[in-house]
């Protein structure tokens, strides 16, 4: 059953890019004849602030109660995620524990009333809906919430309103601020954000002023878990993926509830990081019985049962992060270095090492020499470099083989000898590249790849930068780069946990294009969306030398094998 239900969860067509200005909006509808909830439920109405009615099916466990509530809000309808039989299924995986279920359609979807603008209403509303679940004849007063996807963001949405009777909330493969994860680096992901838009019909002007606002500014921060999450007063369960296009928000929601979190959520927060993205993995690797979601449920009943009945059930004597290591994973050839690992905070303690980029395309931990050491390319955009997996929503993902890129001129290969021992990583990998380009904007990539012995090329982690936000995003920040003139851009590529083995080789790929998962910048300096020049090749440089010394950092850590 808990499969069913988390699949059912699971959407794929999370509009994570969306702003107010962007969000369609249509009025819905409280009323519809002949309407018969799934079984199991009954269909009742939320009256918000505004006066505004939601609706929600309502599952209730059999006896008179009253009960602890689990709420979750969705922008994709409670009756449309599966048959009449699925949607009842997903109930009893609730009322058979104890709670109450409450499925709520938002604002302006399904039968609720009111106008949908994704994610505009939902810190106001989550917080009524929580307070109207806990005031109901069937509610003991005390609820929690849940969600996956754009369910996270609902669930996120309403810890960060504080409402006084949210006890607990359980958030999977979420983002902690949706403009960083739309524009990693500043640059806005082309395929699963622009894609996703003009596939709803948003028209074209909106979506070249969402192109245009990769900076930082009020409206993004409105609704960023960055700046709200210090109102969070609850324990959250998060739960990610290595190959989830949200990773860092599980981790990073973690790390500052669980360090630095207000009274209630500090000290009281679990993560969960497995090997999955936001759907199927991709390639010729695989991970037996963890690289897909359901698995990130299987805590979520244990979880109510301690915070919102005060069952000790020993969920919070158990280390606060568990992740998944992993190793070698050819499919049918899975390397016992997989598997999970347990952790007292995130990231685990680390050694951070660097390993430089080298003119001859290796990766050295000696520090260059003096002199100059660079190596160029021409980057064209109008023949970019394609994209092979990676943490994508809405096509191919995972850790594909980046043979296929090809051998191109403006895609450089670095890697290290065949390594003697294992090399084991967990945490955030940054790349400290100094980038030059003979023009005023340009885009860097970098990609961490664990080589294999055969060649397949498994890519792990990979992010860009624009280079006029190399010193940050708020628009004081913002710089146009010195033609020709090497400057230092770090690539945050996110998080990961991996053991390279040896055996294998340690690899960074850099170059300044991946399409479609990312624009293609057209090198000319201009406002993405707002272009009035034709795009210009660019020739772009990497420096190596002791004054520029790239180099790959990496989260070093020492588990124990056996």
């Amino acid at each position: 059953m808990m499969q069913k239900f988390a699949g059912m969860i699971l959407v794929v067509g999370l509009a994570f890019g969306a702003t107010p200005g962007l969000a369609q909006t249509r009025t819905g509808t409280s009323t519809e004849v002949g309407y018969k909830p799934p079984p199991g439920a009954s269909e009742e109405f939320a009256t918000l602030r505004d006066g505004t009615r939601l609706a929600a099916n309502v599952f209730k466990p059999a006896g008179t109660g009253p009960w602890p509530v689990i709420v979750s809000r969705t922008p994709y309808l409670k009756d449309g995620r599966g048959s009449a039989e699925t949607l009842a299924a997903q109930g009893r995986h609730y009322t058979d524990a104890g709670f109450v279920f409450v499925l709520q359609d938002v604002r302006g979807k399904g039968h609720s009333e009111g106008y949908y603008a994704a994610y505009v209403n939902d810190i106001e509303d989550g917080y009524d809906t929580v307070e109207w679940a806990a005031s109901q004849p069937w509610s003991n007063g005390k609820v929690g919430i849940t969600g996956a996807s754009a369910l996270g963001v609902t669930a996120n949405a309403a810890a960060m309103a504080n409402p006084p009777h949210l006890k607990a909330a359980y958030a999977v493969v979420a983002p902690f601020d949706r403009s960083r994860s739309s524009f990693m680096g500043g640059v806005i992901k082309e395929k699963d954000t622009i894609g996703w838009l003009k596939g709803q019909g948003v028209a074209q002007g909106e979506i070249d002023s969402l192109r245009a606002r990769a900076a930082d500014d009020v409206v993004w921060n409105r609704f960023a878990m960055s700046t709200n999450r210090k109102y969070i007063k609850v324990p959250v369960y998060n739960v990610g993926g290595w190959y989830d296009i949200f990773n860092e928000g599980n981790t990073s929601n973690f790390t500052y509830l669980q360090n630095q979190g207000a009274e209630g959520a500090r000290g009281n927060q679990k993560l969960m990081m497995g090997p999955f993205g936001h759907g199927p993995l991709s390639g010729d690797l695989a991970y037996p019985g963890e690289d897909t979601l359901p698995g990130a449920f299987r805590h979520e009943i244990r979880w109510f049962d301690y915070w919102l009945k005060g069952l000790d059930n020993g969920i919070m004597d158990e280390p606060p992060v568990s992740f998944y290591m992993m190793g070698a994973a050819r499919k049918g050839a899975l390397s016992p270095r997989n598997g999970w690992q347990t952790s007292a905070n995130w990231p685990p303690a680390s050694r951070e090492t660097r390993y430089y980029l080298t003119p001859d395309r290796g990766l050295s931990k000696t520090l260059p020499l003096p002199g100059p050491a660079r190596l160029a390319y021409r980057f064209d955009p109008a023949h970019p470099v394609s994209t092979f997996g990676g943490a994508n929503l809405t096509f191919d993902r995972g850790p594909q083989d980046q043979r296929q890129v090809g051998n191109r001129e403006d895609y450089l290969r670095f890697q290290t000898p065949v390594l003697d021992k294992d090399l084991s990583i967990a945490g955030t990998v940054t790349v400290e590249l100094y980038g030059a380009t003979d023009g005023p904007d340009t885009d860097f990539m970098a990609k961490l790849v664990d080589v294999y012995p055969d060649g397949y090329e498994a890519l792990v982690l990979d992010a860009p930068i624009r280079t006029r936000y190399r010193n940050g995003r708020m628009p004081d920040d913002i710089r146009m780069m010195t033609p020709n003139a090497p400057e230092r851009l770090v690539i945050d590529l996110w998080s990961t946990a991996i053991t390279f083995e040896k055996g294998h080789r340690l690899a960074v790929h850099i170059t300044s294009s991946n399409s479609p998962r990312f624009n293609v910048n057209p090198n000319t300096g201009e406002a993405d969306g707002l272009q009035t020049q034709k795009p210009r090749i660019a020739t772009n440089s990497i420096y190596m030398d002791a004054s520029h010394p790239s180099a790959l950092v990496l989260p070093v850590i020492y588990p124990g094998h056996p």
